[in-house]
This record gives C-alpha cells, structure tokens and sequence, in this order.
C-alpha cells in the first residue's frame, strides 16, 4: 500500500550490469594504460576549450583538434571535413606502435585518413558538438579495434556512449541526452540536439562510475541541476559495488582507497 512512498531506483539490474560490463569491456580494450595515467573528466569549461573563433568553420575545427587530444587521439589520422563534403569512406586498416592513445601512440601504417563532420547547427549548442565529435572518435576506436561490446553488434550504438564517457565526456553527454525548450520555445532548435541511445541515468551513472574510479571530486560541478540526484544515487551504487562486487576485474580497476 505504501509502496509508492519509496525512492524509484536510478536504474534496472540489467541496465546497470550491462553499463558496468561495457565500461569494463572499454578498460579491456582501449588502452587501459591511458586511462589509469592520462585520462581526466573534461569539463566544458575554458580550462578544456580555449580560443576564440570567427567563423563557423574556425570553431568546429577547433572544438574537433580539442576533443581529439583530450581523447588520446591527436596522432590518429583522423580528419575533418566540412558539411555536406564527406565522401563515402571504407574504415582503413591501421597499424600503432608505441601505445593505442595519447602522444606514444603512432601509426605506422595506414591506407588513408578517416573523415569526419560536424552539424553546423551545433555551433551554438557546444556541449553537443563536443559530444557528437567524442561519439565519432569512440565508434571510430571500436571499429579498429574489432572488439563488439558486450551485447554484440546490436549494442554498437549504446557502446559508442560508453566508449566516449570512458574518455571523460560524461558530464557533456549526461547534459545533452535532453534539452528543455525554455519558456517560449524561440531559442530551441531541434536540429542541433545530439541523438542519444542511452539516458539520462544511464548517462550519470558512467559519470559517476568514471568519477569514481579516478577519484574525481568534481563531476556535479557543470552538471545540470535536475542530474545530480541521479549522481548522488549512482555514487551510492557504485560504492556499494565496490565493497560487494564478485566481479575481480572490476575491483581491480578500483583504486585501494576506494576499496
């Protein structure tokens, strides 16, 4: 009778042991390495994104140099291209020495560049084309790699979310999963919303696992407001994981502190 007093969970035990699965599946196969020594949670702030622009052009190719090297690609060779100039692409064979992310990554070998676009439409929704850029980058890293996710081809799309928080985007795909029309709905423009398959929870709780595992104290503070609950309930989950999990790889991608 008094069940509709209690809290709603933040999220189903399948979500969560998939979302747990595919980031540990992401550890396991994109350079676990970087992740531990280099990887941070990017915020969208000027310490991430510097410079200013006077054109279109100049700041999507700014935002995209940006969230290349802060997801350890600056040495892949991907290239961007202007809308509507993307021919069709064959993903090319490619061959690294060194690491697989980051400035000790090379690659040795490669039949030719990857391209990628951007949404002009974004340009005044920079959380989005920031966004939209790292879901290029993972899907990109997933299929040099020829690793499926958990869940298999089907998954790909959701794993590429995952893949792109696993690089420290969370808080920019956490905020973007929706976005609110305002009062009189003048400054919404639906065409520069980011698709997302995963949601909002879902989102927040690989930002506060991310968080967690790197000992982030500081994944509420461009988060948006109505998601920090989410947040605080995904720590508290994520925390009791970590003390109770049979899982050993994923107590060993805990740090001892947390443990």
């Amino acid at each position: 009778m008094l069940s509709w007093l209690k809290p709603s969970p933040l999220l189903t035990e399948s979500e969560q042991q998939w979302l747990l699965d595919a980031f540990l599946w992401a550890f396991e196969h994109f350079d676990a390495d970087y992740f531990r020594n280099h990887s941070r949670l990017v915020q969208p702030s000027n310490e991430f994104f510097q410079g200013q622009s006077s054109s279109t052009e100049q700041m999507a190719a700014q935002v995209f140099a940006q969230v290349k090297a802060h997801s350890g690609l600056q040495n892949w060779p991907i290239q961007l291209l202007g809308p509507g100039q993307m021919p069709e692409q064959q993903f090319p064979l490619m061959r690294f020495s060194g690491a697989l992310r980051g400035e000790q990554a090379h690659c040795v070998e490669h039949s030719h560049a990857i391209f990628v676009s951007y949404n002009p439409q974004q340009i005044n929704q920079p959380q989005d084309l920031i966004a939209s850029y790292a879901q290029a980058f993972a899907r990109i890293m997933i299929y040099q790699r020829g690793v499926l996710p958990p869940g298999g081809e089907a998954m790909i799309g959701a794993a590429t979310e995952v893949v792109a928080s696993f690089f420290g985007f969370g808080v920019m795909f956490s905020n973007t999963v929706y976005q609110f029309r305002g009062g009189c709905g003048k400054c919404y423009n639906p065409y520069a919303n980011r698709a997302s398959e995963l949601s909002e929870q879902q989102h927040v709780f690989l930002l506060a696992l991310f968080c967690f595992i790197k000992g982030e104290k500081q994944g509420t503070a461009h988060l948006k407001g109505h998601l920090r609950s989410y947040y605080k309930k995904a720590h508290k989950i994520i925390s009791t994981q970590a003390n109770h999990s049979p899982n050993p790889m994923l107590l060993s991608l805990l740090s001892k502190e947390q443990v």
